[in-house]
């Protein structure tokens, strides 16, 4: 590894140290922040079960639960799958067809 690149990572792996010990702030543009979904309130809204809607989700059925009772948030695909959701239940629909 180049000295150049091992002190680049070097210095990284120390800020983050100095961030969990409470020490340093993280520079706002690198805090990613997520406002929580309410997934049961989704589901709901779809009227199934929690297993019907982890199938037609493509989800686990413990993952869905995860959710729900708030241990996990939704992330990536899923996340936008959900927000989808929320705005227009009916999508659920064309989800148990594929």
């Amino acid at each position: 590894m180049k000295d150049e690149l091992f002190a680049d990572l070097l210095a990284s792996a120390e800020e983050m140290v100095r961030i969990e010990k409470g020490e340093q702030t993280p520079a706002p543009e690198h805090v990613h922040t997520f406002s929580p979904i309410d997934v049961k309130a989704i589901r709901e809204a779809t009227g199934l079960k929690q297993q019907e809607f982890a199938i037609a989700v493509g989800v686990s059925y413990d993952l869905v639960k995860s959710w729900e009772t708030r241990r996990r948030q939704p992330t990536g695909a899923s996340r936008k799958l959900l927000i989808l959701l929320q705005t227009n239940p009916f999508i659920i629909n064309q989800l148990k067809a594929i």
